[in-house]
C-alpha cells in the first residue's frame, strides 16, 4: 500500500506524540473522561438514594473535573490523528462530526459542573446537573460509536491488513 494514499496516511502517525504505528494514544486517553463521567453519574444515583448524599455529591463534581481534564488530553491526541485524514473523505467527515459532538459534550459537562458548584444546597444532588450528565453521556455514546467507525470500519490509525495477518499465522 502506497504511503501517499489518504488511507495509508490515516494509519501512520505524523508525529511520535500520536503513538507508534498500530498503537495510537487517543483511544486509551478517551477512557479517562468516559470512565470519570460514568462514575459521576453513578455517584449521583447513589447520592439520590442515600441518607447522606454529601460525599457522593462532592465525588460527582470531582469526577466531572477529572473527566474534563481527560477530555482535553484526549482531544489533543485526537486532533493529531484528525490532521492525518485526507480532506473530502468519508473518514474526515465522520471525524469532524465525532470532534464536534465531543466538543459539545465538553461544553455540557462544563455547564453541568458550573450548575453543581453554583447550587444553593451543595449537600444534595443537583437534578439539573444529573440531567445534563445523562444528556452528555448519551451524546458521548453517539460520538463513541463514530469513533469506533473510524477505527474499525475505516481503519484510522489501525495497522494495515498485512501487519494484522501476523496474528493469524
Amino acid at each position: 500500500m502506497s504511503q501517499n494514499t489518504p488511507h495509508a496516511r490515516a494509519k501512520h502517525p505524523r508525529t511520535a506524540l500520536a503513538g507508534p504505528y498500530g498503537h495510537p494514544f487517543h483511544p486509551i486517553l478517551v477512557t479517562i473522561p468516559i470512565g470519570a463521567w460514568i462514575a459521576s453519574l453513578v455517584f449521583d444515583i447513589i447520592g439520590l438514594v442515600s441518607n447522606d448524599p454529601e460525599p457522593y455529591v462532592r465525588g460527582a463534581w470531582v469526577l466531572i473535573v477529572i473527566g474534563l481534564v481527560g477530555a482535553v488530553l484526549a482531544a489533543v491526541w485526537g486532533f493529531i490523528d484528525y490532521a492525518q485524514l485526507g480532506r473530502s473523505t468519508a473518514a474526515r467527515r465522520t471525524a469532524t462530526i465525532h470532534l464536534t459532538l465531543n466538543l459539545g459534550v465538553v461544553v455540557l459537562f462544563v455547564v453541568d459542573l458550573l450548575v453543581r458548584l453554583s447550587a444553593d444546597d451543595q449537600d444534595e444532588v443537583s437534578i439539573v446537573g444529573f440531567v445534563l450528565s445523562i444528556v452528555g453521556l448519551a451524546v458521548l455514546g453517539v460520538s463513541g460509536w463514530l469513533g469506533g467507525k473510524l477505527a474499525y470500519r475505516y481503519g484510522v490509525r489501525v495497522a494495515d491488513e498485512r501487519t494484522q495477518m501476523e496474528g493469524f499465522r
